[in-house]
């Protein structure tokens, strides 16, 4: 008595969850679903972060050659850089944030490269680094709050917008629209590539880390104004 109490609902929980089926299908087919369940999410990884590697490779060594393109200090502070808009992409990458730390540093370090260049009028290079990174980080904070009072969501983090900053006192004002045109190619195309990889459809509401994109955009414009426009 007490055996067939034990078995009834083993069997009655069996019969409702797979009626007339073979239990060895279905734990096969458990089986599978959970590991696509784990292969998807790995699969979405690979892509962002293996085009992170061979960014952080290609700006790791180009920072090398910034000792060539800018010599003495300006190179040194190119180099340096070049390393922190490598950590500013993976930070964005992984997490979808860019440290204030980081983009402190950058900010900080732009300035001491317009202090750098500009020498022989310190006060007035400065000055212009500022108005560049407030013009162009307003232009990006006004951008993010159209866009939130169009679509009633954000589409730009503040990380952006401070990124944007950074970016203004690093580069000169022809190079700034160069740098967002690259960052908003690369991060089309990064997108468009893994959707095509993982058979996916595109979506207008995805979300996309753009400072990995921008990060490095930045370092890029930085070395294009090294090597041709600078005496």
């Amino acid at each position: 008595m007490s055996c067939t109490r034990h078995l009834q609902p083993a069997q009655s929980g069996f019969a409702v969850r797979s009626e007339g089926a073979h239990p060895a299908k279905d734990l096969s087919g458990a089986v599978g679903e959970a590991e696509r369940g784990m292969a998807e999410p790995i699969s979405r990884k690979l892509i962002p972060y293996a085009a992170l590697i061979a960014l952080a490779g290609g700006v790791a060594i180009a920072s090398l050659v910034s000792l060539v393109a800018a010599p003495g200090i300006p190179g040194l502070f190119g180099a340096a850089l070049g390393l922190l808009m490598i950590a500013i992409a993976a930070a964005d990458a992984r997490s979808y944030r860019i440290p204030d730390r980081l983009t402190l540093a950058a900010f900080l370090l732009g300035l001491a490269d317009a202090a750098a260049t500009g020498f022989d009028n310190c006060p007035d290079a400065i000055t212009i680094a500022l108005i560049r990174g407030f013009v162009l980080a307003f232009a990006f904070f006004a951008l993010r709050d159209i866009y939130r009072r169009l679509r009633h969501r954000q589409g730009l983090g503040l990380g952006d917008v401070k990124l944007a900053g950074v970016a203004g006192v690093w580069l000169d004002w022809a190079l700034i629209p160069a740098a967002i045109e690259i960052a908003a190619l690369l991060a089309i195309v990064a997108y468009c590539g893994s959707q095509l990889v993982l058979r996916r459809p595109l979506e207008a509401a995805a979300k996309l880390p753009f400072g990995l994109f921008f990060a490095p955009a930045i370092w890029f414009c930085w070395f294009i104004g090294a090597l041709w426009l600078r005496d």
